[in-house]
């Protein structure tokens, strides 16, 4: 029978079917998803584009599976590592693959490329330890990658290049002990990357300087409890300023983010990082943390200055509206005084001055997906000339402190150290030898002294007044048997013990007497 328009009675009136093009249909169809016997293998389970070939001990993909399937689950088997000849046919239609709680060690550069079009691709609970190579490169589309409960202790920068549209990957229960910054910073950095899970892992501290010009599109959905971190004041307040932003983050896992002290290397002892301040933060800290996050911003009198509205919401429908301080509204296309809002949400003030400092406040509506944020931004504006004469006067202060400590150490160092001049030395011990000499001419002369006025012997009364004259050499007719004055400084001694008042001629008399002195009663 030759394939001709049939003509086929309806209500609203006459189909003409031509048979040939619906034999051709047909065999198209039966093409593109295969023949009915090799349709579903018997180690699996099919329903319509669903195939689950879960806990069956499988090694490898079975070979005749459809063609047209959009799911495919193969979780609890055996598949050891991944090839770019696992799976055997292309699939373009998959979107979805399970192979979680699986043995799988290894991803060969390659093993997705029969499966190009996935947009949710599930390898938790296996036995991955690093990600070196570009694994992924080949899912243009992906937008969900788990690889949580793995084993995973290293990530290279390019390891997720090529995962343009990637939002979520979750690398929760590894062993990582570095933040993976290059996901939001490096060359490979995914773009639309809003949920990064990378708590309960091994890291110890953040890059919160670096992080600080992520933006909160990105921030927002950074988790991070369960890791022990040290106990640093930096860190507890970039978590305090993500609590205040409303972070789910961390608003939902609050109780779950503990630090350890330094001097435990144990760790036994976990603290609550987000609780009453224990760690006596102090303020300025804090204060630095919000303004390298956007928080604060300083100005000086004149200068222009541009804000950010950071919404977690800042997508193409997005509208933004600031109010001031003073309850003014500042709205985009509506410049007021020296205000500017920009349709990006961008505030700018073109001349900064001292009333334009204060707490404002940045809302970010969006109609279509019935969301709405407000961001509060406090703005310093200071007076340059008085910061700089106050630092002027404190730096004078702090030089003349300075100077005065040094010159009093040089001081002291040469009071201690430096010694006195020679001439000055032998000019002390040549007046000295003719003091000597003089008191033993003195001494030895024989002729009294003569007497002086009553009110001059009243005066030197109680005094000891000893001259010195210098002491010739014995001649040699002496024999050199008699030395008067052996030691000065005896002499000197029994001079000035003696208590009881005498005119000078009755010490020498009483010095140079052969009886015993007796003092007068």
């Amino acid at each position: 029978m030759s394939l001709n328009w049939w003509t086929i009675p309806t209500r609203l009136g006459v189909l003409r079917v031509n048979c040939k093009r619906l034999a051709c249909l047909l065999v198209f169809t039966v093409s593109i998803c295969g023949s009915a016997p090799g349709m579903c293998p018997t180690a699996c389970i099919c329903a319509s584009d669903i195939v689950s070939c879960t806990n069956k001990n499988l090694s490898r993909v079975p070979g005749n599976l459809y063609k047209c399937m959009k799911r495919l689950d193969l979780s609890y088997n055996r598949i050891g590592f991944l090839e770019p000849e696992w799976v055997p046919a292309v699939f373009e239609k998959l979107n979805t693959l399970i192979i979680n709680h699986n043995s799988i060690s290894s991803i060969i550069t390659g093993s997705f490329s029969t499966t190009p079009n996935l947009k949710y691709l599930d390898l938790s609970s296996n036995s991955l330890k690093t990600l070196s190579s570009p694994v992924f490169q080949e899912l243009r589309v992906l937008e969900v990658l788990l690889l949580y409960n793995n084993q995973i202790t290293h990530i290279e920068p390019s390891a997720f290049g090529g995962l343009y549209k990637l939002q979520k990957l979750y690398l929760s229960y590894n062993l990582l002990s570095h933040f993976p910054l290059d996901l939001y910073t490096g060359k490979h950095k995914l773009t639309d990357l809003v949920l990064l899970d990378i708590s309960f892992n091994h890291i110890q501290s953040m890059p919160i300087q670096r992080l600080s010009s992520v933006p909160a599109k990105h921030l927002s959905g950074i988790y991070l409890h369960g890791n022990p971190f040290y106990c640093d004041c930096t860190l507890y307040s970039m978590l305090i300023f993500w609590y205040q932003r409303h972070f789910t983050s961390v608003v939902d896992f609050k109780n779950e983010y503990a630090c350890l002290l330094r001097s435990e290397a144990r760790g036994y002892n976990k603290l609550p990082l987000l609780h009453d301040n224990f760690l006596n933060c102090s303020e300025s800290t804090v204060n630095s943390s919000f303004q390298a996050f956007g928080f604060i911003h300083d100005a000086q009198v004149g200068d222009r200055l541009i804000v950010h509205c950071d919404s977690r919401i800042s997508d193409a429908g997005t509208h933004y509206v600031w109010v001031s301080p003073d309850n003014r509204l500042l709205e985009p296309d509506r410049e007021t005084d020296n205000f500017k809002v920009f349709h990006n949400g961008s505030l700018e003030i073109t001349d900064a001055q001292l009333e334009d400092s204060g707490l404002y406040s940045c809302i970010a509506i969006n109609k279509k997906r019935l969301l709405n944020e407000t961001i509060e931004v406090r703005i310093n504006v200071s007076n340059f000339t008085v910061n700089r004469s106050h630092a002027h006067e404190a730096f004078n202060t702090a030089f003349t402190t300075l100077a005065a400590c040094v010159a009093s150490i040089v001081l002291v160092l040469l009071y201690l150290y430096l010694t006195p001049c020679p001439c000055q030395c032998k000019a002390k011990r040549r007046k000295r030898k003719l003091n000597q000499s003089s008191a033993h001419s003195s001494i030895l002369n024989s002729t009294p002294p003569q007497e002086l006025p009553a009110d001059e012997k009243k005066a030197s009364t109680g005094k000891r007044v000893v001259f010195l004259e210098p002491v010739h050499e014995p001649k040699h007719n002496q024999n050199g048997k008699v030395k008067l004055f052996p030691n000065d400084s005896v002499i000197a001694e029994s001079i000035l013990k003696t208590t009881r008042t005498k005119s000078d001629s009755d010490s020498v008399n009483s010095v140079f007497s052969d009886t015993p002195f007796m003092p007068s009663t």
